[in-house]
């Protein structure tokens, strides 16, 4: 399913700043500091912060941004409360709060949200929160954190080039092999255009990989809940298909940021991203070619499913008062406002259900499709579920040299998945 070119909405904070700077100074005023991990999402976060900061002039909200990437950021926040230099509120990737978790609750340094939820109205969650979402923020029944993005990856796509390619820019292909063989063709065209990007093999963290698992019907985890599930056929049919991008798809394979400037510059037919490339790809595209996106191919069409990205905010303050604005914070950005702001500074899915009403972002979507494409396929999402264990981003970087290497015909396909499999059990039972 497609949907066309943005149309940007007329979204402004204007008088933000100026009612900030005429709001008089209190002496009890609360600073807390916040981790998220990409320095190109620290507009829409500042967005957020000074709609906050204007409706709550006794909280200050200040920032500290990551390496990039969730997995980079789960290291330097678990460095920082080596040191206790923890920040008060953490964005952790769904795939890595329970080892968040794991790491910090025994020692007291994140907290459960269950005390502060439950001193909300009766319907708080209900009213606000997915059942589907709500889940992936809670470690056996406890609540950690709430979730602030939500995504699950779509195919962005040069409408141009598949026009002259002979594809239709209404009616994209919605199998692996419709997508490969059209790809395909846009890299024989005249000139020097990719057919596709699936950068999976400088992937920063394991999204794409599960995704290949997933869609299939199958599981990661085996029954054991020690050792993985795909070294049978579900993980050859996921290597074969990465290998068939770069043979049969015209993909080269380059570093993640590379593809993303490569299409912007209209040279890839298709890039799989995150919805929230939504915003930035449009003010890259500009003009220069029609901007499509549709939705990521599930072969098992009863049974497939999509890992869903993005991030939880978690309580990491010490103190009471810090946690007190901390909860204020985290309600107001996984709110209706603040998830109306977010979204349109980005393109991600809102983590809260009230944010679609019309008035907010119902409107908004029904006139920009590029940015619905993801809510097209809310249905097959699927929790992004980490490995037991604290090796989780370990894993992936091992994971990832494999996959490359298949990639590019340095291993076979057999080969890579048994090293895959071999390496992953091994580094869960560490």
């Amino acid at each position: 399913m497609t949907s066309h070119a943005v149309t940007h909405p007329l979204v402004t904070l204007a008088g933000l700043t100026a009612t900030l700077l005429a709001a008089p100074a209190m002496a009890d005023k609360v600073t807390i500091e916040v981790l998220q991990a990409f320095p190109g999402h620290a507009h829409f976060h500042e967005a957020v912060a000074r709609e906050f900061m204007a409706q709550n002039p006794d909280i200050e909200v200040k920032f500290r941004i990551g390496n990039g990437s969730y997995d980079e950021t789960h290291q330097v926040m678990l460095r920082a409360a080596m040191t206790n230099r923890m920040p008060d509120v953490y964005h952790s990737g769904y795939h890595l709060l329970p080892e968040v978790v794991t790491h910090l609750a025994e020692k007291g340094k994140v907290i459960s949200l269950d005390a502060y939820i439950a001193a909300e109205a009766p319907d708080f969650v209900s009213s606000n929160y997915a059942p589907s979402l709500f889940s992936q923020w809670q470690v056996d029944g406890t609540t950690w954190g709430i979730g602030f993005n939500a995504s699950t990856p779509i195919f962005f796509v040069n409408g141009d080039l598949v026009s002259k390619a002979g594809g239709d820019p209404n009616a994209l292909p919605d199998t692996w092999d419709g997508i490969i063989d059209l790809a395909g063709r846009i890299s024989a065209l005249e000139g020097d255009a990719d057919g596709m990007a699936f950068d999976i093999h400088s992937w920063p963290d394991d999204w794409l990989w599960r995704a290949l698992i997933i869609e299939q019907g199958a599981k990661i985890m085996a029954e054991d809940g020690r050792t993985v599930a795909f070294g049978d056929d579900h993980g050859v049919k996921a290597l074969t298909l990465a290998k068939r991008m770069v043979d049969e798809g015209g993909m080269a394979l380059r570093d993640f940021e590379q593809s993303r400037q490569q299409f912007a510059a209209g040279q890839i037919g298709f890039i799989m991203a995150s919805p929230n490339s939504n915003r930035s790809f449009a003010d890259l595209v500009g003009d220069k070619f029609e901007l499509r996106t549709t939705t990521y191919p599930v072969s098992n069409k009863e049974t497939g499913r999509i890992p869903t990205g993005g991030n939880a905010m978690m309580i990491t303050a010490q103190d009471k008062a810090k946690q007190d604005a901390a909860w204020a914070y985290i309600k107001f950005a996984s709110g209706p406002k603040g998830q109306e702001i977010a979204v349109l500074g980005s393109g991600y899915k809102p983590t809260n259900i009230a944010a679609l009403a019309p008035d907010l972002l119902g409107k908004f979507y029904a006139e920009n499709p590029n940015f619905n494409t993801t809510n097209l396929q809310i249905d097959r999402a699927a929790a992004w579920e980490g490995y037991p264990g604290t090796n989780g981003v370990e894993i992936w970087r091992a994971q990832r040299k494999i996959i490359g290497e298949v990639m590019t015909g340095a291993q076979s396909v057999e080969a890579g998945l048994a090293a895959m499999v071999e390496t992953t059990n091994r580094l869960i039972a560490k």
